[in-house]
């Protein structure tokens, strides 16, 4: 059993925020399975369904982002995974440009709270995170304001993009494997693919 896990923060008012990115992506995943992810378990909402022919759990916890962990923490251990080859965490990342995506086994949070989060409460920093570009042209002032407003409507045509781009990415990791991911996906938005 795979778990992916995106974070984001509950409420309607935080749906189509940049801090919601992996909400979304998971919400995309689940949208080209025909699942939806509604079932309260662990603190998140789940489904679970089959995706690049494997079983896997998709999860958006409802703790609110900076204590994702305490239901990451409890989806592995529900569902007995293997943090290092079970668990995927997408989120987003305000150091990388929009439409941007980096995927990576290992490492620390870069000051993302929610990972933070989930370091702590795994006590491990080997599990596969895919990272997907949220910032701006210009670094804004304020990037905690700026990460819960809502996407401008400029921004949409390459947030979809990118939301298309982190479910095929999903989809190579468990096919493939995460090095031939990250050969593909781990370029500048725009760039062509290897």
């Amino acid at each position: 059993m795979k778990l992916i896990v995106g974070l984001g923060n509950p409420g309607i008012e935080y749906q189509f925020t940049p801090h919601n990115i992996g909400f979304l992506a998971v919400d995309r995943i689940a949208e080209q399975c025909g699942a939806r992810v509604a079932n309260r378990r662990c603190r998140s909402l789940t489904a679970s369904t089959t995706f690049a022919g494997h079983a896997v759990v998709l999860a958006k916890p409802e703790t609110w982002m900076n204590l994702s962990g305490m239901a990451v923490r409890e989806l592995v251990e529900k569902w007995e995974a293997d943090p290092v080859q079970d668990l995927i965490v997408i989120y987003d990342e305000l150091d990388l440009p929009l439409g941007g995506m980096r995927i990576r086994q290992r490492g620390g949070s870069a000051g993302h709270n929610g990972m933070e989060s989930i370091l702590g409460a795994l006590g491990t920093d080997e599990f596969l995170r895919i990272r997907l570009g949220i910032g701006p042209e210009r670094k804004p002032a304020d990037g905690a304001r700026y990460v819960l407003a809502p996407f401008r409507k400029a921004q949409y045509a390459v947030v979809d993009e990118m939301l298309e781009r982190t479910a095929a990415a999903v989809k190579v990791v468990l096919e493939n494997g995460p090095g031939a991911a990250m050969n593909r996906f781990n370029q500048e938005p725009g760039a062509p693919e290897n």
